[in-house]
């Protein structure tokens, strides 16, 4: 054939529209792998995530198209009625297994990929740094290869599976230290750290004995009850603050030690994931009796002590730093100048040294404004000013002041709390914060107690007394969900909605703990933290916002543990679309109710307990095997 000449042979026109067909669905089937991951790494035994898709909330794939824009439109928000908005997935993508650990607002690939300008020396990279729509995740994680369901409380303290955390660097990392060693198919936690090779509960009893609390009793008889523990490694101090009746906030962030705050929730003690940064942590003023930090690394010297004095918003009044590093007691030069400036520092401040023994000095915080008002003018830090509200917390710059106290709790000369247990169920002075009276907060208390047992019998067979651990209250409001649990072993994350009352403080001032949150956006922790979620009207409020239901189920699907729980309370037409994705979320329903009867709203919610399915990947079970 000469080059050039037209040739027009049928035969040769369907070879080349069969090779035109065949590089098309070839670009397609790598266009789908790149988003969704291999089959081999990605997609699960059940074919989970087929062609059957439905694009969710906002648009993730990217595409002008019209009719995926209406689509878009009305999936975002809980449809009433018939429609286009009926028409759901039979089942969701799974995500490659690379995401097994995915923390959406707190993925340092995401700031990479966004290339976000961010002060490594604040470290500004450890804070929440949320996907954009378009880059949001429309997947189910998956769990890891070979993942079993957790080891139950309290055994699960002492030793977790390696398969679910399969991470033994902090083991070799840490072996001198008694943080945790592996052994076979688990990893066991000794109860040692940093600074207490030979044991948290004698390190805690020894900081008991130094304050002369009784029976070197760290709960001082009730009073020291909420606990801030900063740079907490794996969590083994708060654990064994628990058999004192001490809850622990545990702190640390996303870093070196990436897994340490995994481990713990693994563990069934109390976490979050944060850092002492540039934004106020996400508690109120006074909610702390004792803040912990042993061995932490953190330069409390750093931009005017400003994280010192964020410790100091968290205090309570008398409220307690014991503090544990080489720059209480060693002898060489450069710990000893740290040591000379930061007790001027925290001179300055007010706080006194309560007791200094070895290698852990103690520091007090004042009770009252005296101190404050006797510093030179011009004293730093300077107190904050008087419109600083200590309690916004949610994305707002920390301060480098003091917050003073009200002339209420200044006269009060302390917080005023009821010792632990009676604090639990002892309406808080700060219910006149927001015109609460005692009898509303009774009455609140009475009523969840009622729909908490209710909600164990609508659990029934499903649970027996370890079934659940790790609860999530999604909307807290008094924490009076939590306080029904009392007689459980369990612990509850108490969330504050950011677009609600900020009614975290009195959660606080009840010896619970808690955080405030968007649920618009990820919560910061692992996948599979908790063993049961409770949400109260929380979709029909994010719904009133415009942001995406679907999102927030495949963000509870994260957040819950297979074989976990999620009890919703909300509008019949919330239940009615939460139903219709039981099947593509691989959930099942348990039991459905009427709540109308202890409704103290419209009388139309409606109760559904669901529970997760346990699944794993083609990956998973290869592993497995």
């Amino acid at each position: 054939m000469t080059r050039g000449r037209y040739d027009g042979s049928p035969k040769k026109h369907l070879v080349a529209s069969v090779c035109g067909v065949a590089v098309f669905l070839g670009l397609l089937y790598v266009f789908q792998r790149s988003i969704f991951g291999s089959q081999n790494s990605g997609s699960s035994a059940l074919e989970y995530g087929s062609k059957s898709l439905k694009r969710l909330g906002a648009s993730y794939l990217g595409s002008d198209d019209d009719a995926d824009s209406k689509q878009d439109e009305s999936s975002s928000s809980i449809a009433q009625g018939d429609g286009e908005a009926d028409i759901v997935p039979k089942s969701f993508p799974v995500c490659d297994d690379r995401h097994s650990e995915l923390i959406p607002c707190l993925d340092r690939h995401l700031i990479y990929q966004m290339r976000l300008k961010l002060d490594l020396s604040l470290m500004e990279h450890y804070e929440r740094h949320c996907p954009p729509a378009e880059r949001r995740f429309n997947c189910l994680i998956p769990p890891p290869a070979g993942y079993k369901v957790p080891i139950k409380w309290p055994q699960s303290r002492d030793e977790v599976w390696k398969a679910n955390i399969p991470h033994t660097h902090l083991a070799h990392e840490k072996s001198d230290q008694n943080w945790m060693i592996v052994k076979g198919e688990k990893i066991v936690f000794p109860g040692g750290g940093t600074h207490f090779h030979k044991g948290a509960d004698k390190y805690i009893a020894s900081i008991a004995n130094m304050l002369n609390f009784s029976n070197n009793n760290l709960n001082n008889e009730g009073r020291l009850r909420t606990v801030l523990d900063v740079g907490c490694g794996v969590a083994s101090f708060g654990a064994y603050l628990l058999s004192s009746d001490i809850i622990a906030m545990s702190l640390a962030p996303n870093d070196v030690h990436q897994n340490q705050i995994q481990f713990a929730l693994e563990r069934g003690i109390p976490a979050y994931l944060g850092v002492l940064g540039t934004k106020r942590l996400p508690y109120p003023s006074r909610s702390f009796e004792l803040a912990h930090c042993s061995r932490c690394r953190i330069d409390w010297l750093q931009r005017d002590g400003i994280l010192l004095l964020e410790l100091d918003r968290l205090l309570r009044p008398g409220g307690y730093f014991a503090y544990s590093s080489p720059e209480a007691y060693a002898q060489d030069e450069e710990d000893q100048r740290i040591w000379r400036e930061m007790s001027a520092l925290v001179g300055r401040m007010c706080w006194r040294i309560a007791a200094k023994r070895n290698q852990t000095v103690i520091w007090q915080k004042p009770l009252t404004n005296e101190c404050y008002m006797e510093r030179e003018p011009g004293t730093r830090p300077p107190l904050c000013q008087s419109d600083d509200d200590p309690d916004a917390i949610w994305g707002v710059n920390m301060e480098a002041c003091i917050t003073p106290y009200s002339d209420h709790d200044n006269r009060a000369k302390g917080s005023g709390l009821a010792p632990w247990p009676a604090r639990l169920t002892t309406p808080p002075p700060r219910l006149a914060d927001f015109g609460y009276s005692n009898e509303m907060f009774e009455k609140d208390t009475e009523l969840w107690q009622g729909r908490v047992e209710n909600y164990w019998n609508l659990l029934g067979p499903k649970i027996s007394s370890n079934t659940v651990r790790n609860v999530l209250d999604m909307k807290a409001n008094m924490g009076s969900f939590a306080a029904a649990l009392r007689g459980k072993d369990v612990w509850v994350m108490n969330v504050v909605p950011r677009d609600g009352p900020n009614t975290l403080k009195l959660i606080y001032d009840r010896g619970l703990i808690g955080s405030i949150h968007d649920w618009c956006e990820a919560y910061s922790t692992y996948p599979r933290t908790y063993d049961l979620l409770h949400a109260w009207t929380v979709f029909s409020d994010i719904e009133t916002r415009g942001c995406s239901p679907e999102d927030l189920l495949i963000e509870i699907d994260r957040l819950l543990r297979p074989t976990g729980f999620i009890i919703i309370r909300d509008k019949q037409h919330v239940i009615d679309f939460v139903k219709k994705y039981l099947t593509a979320m691989h959930w099942e329903a348990v039991a459905t109710a009427d709540a109308s009867a202890d409704s103290d709203q419209d009388g139309n919610e409606v109760i559904i307990v669901i529970q997760k399915k346990l699944w794993l990947t083609t990956e998973s079970l290869r592993n497995t095997e």
